[in-house]
Order: structure tokens, then sequence, then C-alpha cells
């Protein structure tokens, strides 16, 4: 698989990055979207490759690890996944609220919001709304043979409804965070669940916040988050990704 996602590395707009990890699931927790480059190889996202890029972040997170399937490798897949709208929207929705989607605010623009200021309350603009902007439509891809010239991705885009109630719950989790005085507009997921949940003394993200409202809003995302991925994994294997 990372053969198959090296041929879409691309530097041009960059608006986040890959961790390149082993192709494996034992490895997977290295496998993350930041905002800044580390010393392990990165990839670089922009939107020409977004779709593509979170395809694979949502392919080989979207299994549970276990002692079982630790050593069972991802594969470079078949062509029958790029004319599958639905798995790859599916994908990207999988991506934007994953909790190994780990973009910061404080270390460049965050372009993964995924709503709108209107949506969630938000009490100024935020610094990018590429995000919104790309799933309706009105970002211009220029360089993509493999989703955009043929059509095979519609814009605006499409979700299913396991999809549709992740966004739901997403935005309701986005408009708590927003009514709060303190609230960064310009936040990401990663920030969001940093802000209630703190850290430990060790630097470690807290599991848990004591706030019950913000625990409520947390969970129910990602039931439906899971619901999501259930709808992903059929076809990772149809599409050739696992055996």
């Amino acid at each position: 698989i990372n053969k198959w996602i090296k041929l879409h590395d691309s530097k041009a707009d960059t608006i986040g990055l890959m961790v390149s990890a082993a192709p494996d699931f034992q490895h997977n927790n290295q496998l993350t979207i930041l905002s800044k480059k580390q010393k392990r190889y990165c990839f670089n996202i922009n939107f020409e490759n977004l779709l593509i890029f979170t395809t694979y972040f949502s392919v080989r997170h979207a299994i549970e690890f276990t002692w079982l399937n630790d050593k069972d490798q991802f594969l470079y897949p078949n062509d029958n996944w790029i004319k599958d709208e639905i798995f790859i929207t599916n994908s990207l929705a999988f991506a934007l609220f994953h909790t190994q989607n780990r973009i910061q605010s404080n270390l460049a623009t965050n372009h993964w919001i995924p709503f709108t200021e209107q949506e969630v309350d938000a009490k100024a603009k935020f610094k990018s709304n590429l995000m919104t902007d790309f799933i309706k439509g009105n970002i211009q891809i220029k360089n993509s043979p493999l989703l955009f010239q043929h059509n095979e991705v519609s814009f605006p885009i499409k979700f299913s409804k396991e999809a549709v109630s992740v966004f739901d719950a997403g935005r309701k989790l986005w408009k708590y965070y927003h009514s709060q005085k303190d609230c960064n507009v310009n936040s990401s997921y990663y920030d969001i669940r940093e802000y209630f949940q703190g850290r430990s003394k060790s630097g470690r993200m807290n599991n848990k916040s004591a706030d019950l409202v913000y625990m409520e809003l947390l969970n129910d995302l990602k039931r439906k988050q899971s619901l999501l991925g259930k709808k992903i994994i059929p076809k990772i294997y149809k599409h050739g990704f696992l055996k």
C-alpha cells in the first residue's frame, strides 16, 4: 500500500502532512495527520490528493488492531476503488473526525474545519474555510487524474447517511466548544479534545473530561464514527486493500 500512496505525494499547496508508517496493523498508531513535519518521513496533503490520502488513512484505521491481525499487510489496491464514490466520501468523513487526525491550529493554519462559522455559532471568522469550500465544490482542482478528470467524485460531495450522522454529531460538539468564553475559533478536533480533556503530568492527553456535556457529545460522535467505519470495512476487502 505504501508503494501506491507514494505515487500521490505532492509538495504543492500543502494543507497537512501524513506520517509514513510500515504497512501493517501494528504500526497504525504511527499513522497520523499532522500540521508540522517530524523526523519520520511525511507525505504532503493538498486538495488535489486529499481524497486519496483520506482513503488511505481510513482504510488503515477503520479496522481495530488486535493480536490476530497485528502483522496483516495492507496492499496495493485494485482500480475499482476509484469508481466507488461513497467509499471515497465516507473515507473523507471518517478521517476528518478521527482521533489520529492531529491537526493543531497553533502550529499552522487549520484548513480542516468541517463546518462554516454559521453552523457552529463561531464568534469570529475562521482563518480558513477551505475544507467546507472543497466539500461544496468551490475549489478548482487542477491535477488529479485519478478522481477528478474522470468525474468519479461529484461536487458538492455526496455523503452517505452514516457520514451525515457523523457530521451532525461533530457539529454539536464544535458548537458546544464555540459556546465557551475562551475558545479559539480556529481550533481543530485535536485542539477541542485537548481543551476539554487536558494533559497529564507526562504530557499525554487525558482520556476523559470532567465536563459531562462534552463527554456525552464526544461519545456520541465516537459511536457514529464507529458505525461509519463499519460501512467502510467491507470495501477495504472488496477493493483489495486487504486480503
